[in-house]
């Protein structure tokens, strides 16, 4: 069955242990909290030894097997900690799990974690067979929609009860690093208390702690947010990040939005020509603002800008790439004209 991270504390305490556990996600912070909290929950179950297994190449799937076995030789129960860094278990490793779930043995509890799993994987026996024997804990990342509710719950949880400039102050400092906004949070309790808490309070304890990657930087230029996107902009070069690796991820989604733009200039529906493309669902509404917002010749005037940048890149042609993926940026959200240049 599936669970959701916020629920998983109550399904822990309400609903006892399950034979299988998988997360997967790459958000460290609640991926970790997740695992800490089923390792909790099963040594207070009696869980008391634990055995951590790393899957990487060349793992033999017959120590799982064997784990599960050697529970009989002892009066305790047993937690098997296993980490496949890669995602993949592969072939034998498939065959592994789906065995292991199909006579899950008794007084043992499998907790498998993983970076997220794409969807080849979830069709797969294994990733059933768990789904059947056990629950399964998606991870994915904190929007910046949903960062300002979640650092106020996470406040509220310290005893701490912030005001809306306080928290969306925050919000802006520790924005795309939830590990940061946790530590923030943590030093607040300790430094400030419980009780209430304003925004001048709040620029005096907190640290610039922001992160971003670049597909945060193409997320908000769809949703058209020019000063936010400059601020990103910032924050990557800040960051070391190369201009290179953040025009490869501009220049995927104007590629695929130019394709889209087109089936549609064509009269397909804008449904065929998501799927055509093979939009996320999770993603569909950000790119259809981004098909209504420019016509399919703007889209293909955009790929013409992408090889200008990747030439400035490159030292040609005498251009500042920076300011270039500004401008590209800026005119994906519907901003022909940058509001500032980078420095």
């Amino acid at each position: 069955m599936k669970l959701y991270p916020d629920r998983l504390s109550g399904a822990l305490a309400s609903g006892g242990l399950l034979s299988v556990y998988l997360i997967s996600g790459d958000e460290p912070l609640q991926h970790g909290e997740c695992c800490d909290a089923i390792r909790s929950a099963a040594k207070d179950a009696g869980h008391t030894t634990r055995e951590v297994i790393e899957g990487g190449s060349g793992f033999d799937w017959q120590r799982l097997a064997l784990e599960a076995a050697s529970v009989s030789l002892f009066a305790e129960k047993k937690l098997i900690d296993l980490r496949l860094p890669n995602g993949k278990p592969g072939t034998e490793g498939g065959k592994a799990l789906a065995a292991y779930c199909a006579a899950p043995p008794p007084d043992t509890l499998l907790l498998l974690s993983l970076p997220r799993i794409d969807r080849q994987q979830k069709n797969s026996k294994w990733f059933k067979a768990i789904d059947q024997a056990g629950a399964i804990i998606e991870v994915w990342p904190v929007d910046a929609q949903r960062l300002p509710a979640w650092i106020e719950q996470r406040l509220g949880q310290a005893g701490i009860t912030p005001t809306r400039e306080a928290v969306r102050l925050l919000a802006d400092r520790v924005e795309g690093n939830l590990l940061a906004a946790r530590q923030e949070i943590d030093k607040l309790a300790l430094l400030h208390g419980p009780g209430p808490l304003d925004g001048e309070q709040m620029s005096a304890a907190v640290a610039d702690s922001a992160r971003y990657d670049p597909f945060d930087l193409v997320d908000s230029a769809l949703r058209g947010e020019a000063s936010r996107c400059v601020h990103i902009l910032q924050g990557l070069r800040g960051e070391g990040v190369p201009a290179a690796r953040v025009l490869w991820a501009l220049h995927r989604e104007v590629r695929q939005l130019a394709q889209i733009a087109a089936d549609v200039a064509r009269g397909r529906s804008i449904e065929h020509a998501l799927s055509r493309t093979r939009v996320m669902p999770r993603r569909s509404g950000l790119v259809r603002q981004g098909v209504a917002r420019l016509r399919a010749g703007q889209w293909l005037g955009l790929l013409d800008t992408c090889r200008s940048i990747d030439r400035a890149i490159k030292g040609l042609g005498g251009r500042e790439p920076w300011l270039l993926l500004e401008e590209l940026v800026l005119a994906i959200g519907g901003n022909p004209s940058p509001r500032r240049p980078i420095r």
